[in-house]
This record gives C-alpha cells, sequence and structure tokens, in this order.
C-alpha cells in the first residue's frame, strides 16, 4: 500500500507562525506567518486539495511587522490573532491583535492568483490586544470549542483573559494575575485546556509548567523543573482531562498527569536538538506530532497513555465466538508505544506543526527557511486504528 507523497509549499520570506483554521471542518486549510524585516509580512492561506495532492494559496499582508504567533478563531473562520514585532522609540516590542479576512477569503478561492494586476488585499484591523502596561506578547490562545469571544494573552509574566465584544472591535480585560515566584518570570507559551469546563489553563515559564483556575486566577499546581532547560510548548490530551505533554530545550517530550505532578507518566527522547512544537491528534489521542530544530518531525503511537490503551474497544456481542477468543487475547495485551515514523523534508528549524481541523489524518509543518511540508499518518497505521 503505498503512502502519499509530501506536498511542499516554499513562501518566500523565514516564517515560524503556524496554525489550522480551526473553525473550518470541511476545507483543509492552514494560516502560515511570515517574519520579514526588510518587506511587508504577509500571511498566506494555504488550502490543501487532497483529492488532486496540490496547494492552491492567497496570500494577505500583515503590515504590522514580523510575526512570531498566529492563532485561529474556534467560531470564525474569518478571525484569527497575531502577535507581531513592532519598533518603538528604539525598542522592539511584542504586540498582539485581532484581524479579519477580506470576506471571500475567508472560504478560500481555489484559484492562485500569481497575477501581478492582482495586487494583495490587507488583513483588517479589528483591535488591538493592548498590553503596554504587561510587556511583550508570547501567545494569544482562544477559548477551545469557544464562541469566538474569549482570549488569553500571555505577555511577559502576566496571564490576561479578554472578552471581546461588540465583533470582536473591542477587547476588554476581564481578569489577569501575575506570575511570581523564582526563574526567569517570563512566559514562553501556554494553553487553554478544553476540559473542566475550559475553566482550566496551563503555561511554561523557565524550566517550569504552572496549571491556573481561571475562575479565581490563582495558581493550582507547578512542575518546579518539568524539564532540565527551557519549556518550548504544551498541549493536552483531547480525551484525557489530566494529561498534559510538554517539550523543551533538553530534546525530551514529557507526559504528565497533573494530579501526580513529581514525576512524568513517560518521557520520550527522540530529537537531536531543542524541540518546538509538540500536538496531540484531536481525535485519536495516541498520535503525537514533535517538531525540532533537528530538522525533523516526529509522529509517535503513544497508545499505552492515550485513552485506548487495549486498542480500539470492539463490543462482545457483535463478534463471533473464535473472534471473541481471539479478541479476548488480544485485548489483555496493552499495544506497544513506537515511534511511527520520521518525517525529513525540512532543512531547516521545525519551528511548528499543526493537525488539519478537518482531516484527522494529516498535518503541516513549517520551518524558519519558508518551507511548508503536508504529510499524512501513514495508511497502515491509519486502518490499524480505524479497524
Amino acid at each position: 500500500m503505498e503512502d502519499d507523497a509530501p506536498v511542499i509549499y516554499g513562501l518566500e520570506f523565514q516564517a515560524r507562525a503556524l496554525t489550522a483554521q480551526t473553525a473550518e471542518t470541511d476545507a483543509i486549510r492552514f494560516l502560515v506567518g511570515t517574519q520579514s524585516l526588510k518587506f511587508d509580512n504577509q500571511i498566506h492561506i494555504i488550502d490543501f486539495d487532497d483529492e488532486n495532492n496540490i496547494i492552491n494559496k492567497n496570500v494577505l499582508l500583515h503590515h504590522a511587522g514580523e510575526i512570531w504567533h498566529i492563532s485561529a478563531s474556534p467560531a470564525d473562520k474569518g478571525v484569527l490573532t497575531t502577535c507581531y514585532n513592532k519598533t518603538s522609540e528604539s525598542r522592539v516590542l511584542t504586540c498582539a491583535a485581532v484581524w479579519r479576512m477580506p470576506p471571500e477569503w475567508e472560504s478560500g478561492s481555489h484559484e492562485s492568483p500569481d497575477d501581478s494586476s492582482n495586487s494583495p488585499q490587507t488583513l483588517e484591523l479589528l483591535c488591538h490586544l493592548d498590553n503596554t502596561a504587561h510587556g511583550n506578547t508570547a501567545c494569544v490562545l482562544w477559548e477551545p470549542m469557544g464562541d469566538g469571544k474569549r482570549v488569553i494573552s500571555l505577555a511577559d509574566s502576566h496571564v490576561v483573559l479578554w472578552d471581546l465584544q461588540e465583533s470582536s472591535t473591542k477587547a476588554m480585560i476581564s481578569s489577569s494575575a501575575t506570575l511570581e515566584g523564582k526563574g526567569q518570570l517570563k512566559f514562553t507559551s501556554g494553553k487553554w485546556s478544553p476540559h473542566h469546563n475550559c475553566t482550566q489553563l496551563a503555561t511554561a515559564n523557565d524550566t517550569a509548567i504552572r496549571g491556573w483556575d481561571l475562575r479565581s486566577m490563582s495558581q493550582i499546581y507547578c512542575i518546579e523543573n518539568a524539564h532540565g532547560q527551557l519549556v518550548r510548548d504544551l498541549d493536552f490530551n483531547p480525551n484525557k482531562q489530566y494529561y498534559l505533554a510538554s517539550c523543551g530545550d533538553d530534546c525530551k517530550v514529557k507526559f504528565w498527569d497533573v494530579r501526580h505532578i513529581n514525576e512524568p507518566v513517560k518521557t520520550l527522547e527522540e530529537h537531536s536538538h531543542w524541540v518546538w512544537s509538540v500536538r496531540y491528534n484531536h481525535s485519536h489521542d495516541q498520535l503525537l506530532l514533535t517538531a525540532s530544530s533537528d530538522s525533523r518531525v516526529i509522529l509517535s503511537n503513544m497508545v499505552s497513555i492515550s485513552s485506548e490503551p487495549f486498542g480500539h474497544l470492539v463490543d462482545d456481542d457483535d463478534l463471533s465466538d473464535s473472534e471473541e477468543a481471539h479478541h479476548e487475547e488480544k485485548s489483555k495485551e496493552p499495544l506497544q508505544d513506537s515511534i511511527i515514523a520520521t518525517y525529513e523534508e525540512h532543512e531547516d528549524s521545525v519551528y511548528a506543526v499543526e493537525w488539519s481541523s478537518a482531516d484527522p489524518w494529516l498535518f503541516a509543518s513549517l520551518s524558519y527557511d519558508g518551507r511548508l511540508v503536508i504529510n499524512r499518518v501513514p495508511r497502515a497505521l491509519k486502518y490499524r486504528i480505524l479497524l
């Protein structure tokens, strides 16, 4: 069974910001933000046509500055946030803003307008997440499964919860909290948990991972030395409410049960340089992607700590006697964790990897040289999980 070849798209600028268009569940669409100091920065809307294995793109201008982080609204296809650098009084600030795409582009068009007369359009600014009091914004997180009206920004040592009002044209601070303690008090990343009615947040700063209760804006747990060096990224298991994955500059990926934070449930040491991104598959939580500045993307099958450690659960009534005996034998054995595939299409640090929000078997990765690669989970594994 031949697996589909990867599809590669090259941007002319360096890039490190990638997101799936979260609210789009039919078309396979990713957004990429560029980092150029000399030219206007851009957001590339990448549509992947999986029947013909081709990419269609549209480009929007992002005049505000080089993009360090991009995030798409879970409710409105046309709305996104960016964190970008701007120079003010010879200081560089990282600011955040909410933007809207031109209406005809929310759903992507299937032409690639390479025509020079077709000059790129500009994003419409909806509002600034004005953080002059809070410092540099590391990332903006949308409320998972939310109505697109609540976002959190992590700025230096502050967690700020915003309410977006009047169709996202106005942002009001609803509450905030400040990081206290020793070490470098500066957030590197965070993740809003989809569990517990979206009342919890996990953040990374220096080598620590902290949990926050958003109702009281207080800390609920702290994993002091989660990694030997800086923690780069976090992700929650979508099906197991207490499970969290983290990655960092110690080249490791660790899995935590936040009820027992003394040590990780499991540790992976497959990368040979800093690990920048970790992502659970939204539907099949045994599938985990990691991206690193060793230029590789690794797909792991972490089935022993997934929500289906014994494989796909089959109703016994549906099985014949011989099948049942075989099934019983099989189901007593937990399946083994394994590395499924290592993807080596990149030649530079891979800063971001994201699963598609429309196709659970497809993902995109982005390296700093502006190379976006679209890959699929190997078919043999896909059928093993499904059947």
